[in-house]
């Protein structure tokens, strides 16, 4: 009878005709490795944070370029849509709305949010810098040293 071979003897057989030889090799068993990274929690948990940080940020910036736009483009005032992109642009322009103070209202609407569609963007890309620099483990480094011989 040819059974599998079973060095813990957690086989049962109702039959049993023999045991296996004594000193026969085990059969060769395919293993799997995998490689587990400790910091894979952290690093999903980190990459998630900056997306919806820079989610929010792009979204500020583009109502920010809509303002621009609709007053660029001599959007009626009394529109819903336009009232809606103005009221949420002034609640996201960082307090710039009143920075440069031309004659012009369409060159004031374009340098006031365009900088600070541009801050947003640039706090985006500054808080995940700092986020992954700090919150992702560094990789190792090897320090090789070479030996001099005199």
């Amino acid at each position: 009878m040819n059974q599998p071979y079973d060095p813990d003897r957690t086989h049962l057989d109702p039959t049993p005709a023999e045991d296996p030889a004594v000193g026969a090799e085990p059969p060769v068993v395919e293993q799997e490795e995998e490689v587990v990274d400790p910091d894979q929690r952290r690093r999903r948990a980190v990459t998630i944070v900056c997306t919806v940080i820079n989610v929010i940020c792009a979204v500020f910036a583009v109502v920010l370029a809509l303002h621009i736009i609709l007053v660029i483009g001599s959007a009626n005032q009394a529109n819903g849509f336009t009232g809606f992109i103005n009221d949420w642009s002034s609640a996201v322009s960082l307090g710039l709305r009143d920075l440069f103070t031309p004659a012009n209202e369409k060159v004031r609407t374009l340098l006031n949010d365009g900088i600070a569609a541009l801050l947003w963007l640039l706090i985006a890309a500054v808080l995940t810098y700092v986020i992954r620099r700090f919150a992702l483990p560094a990789p190792r480094r090897v320090a090789h040293y070479r030996r001099a011989w005199r």
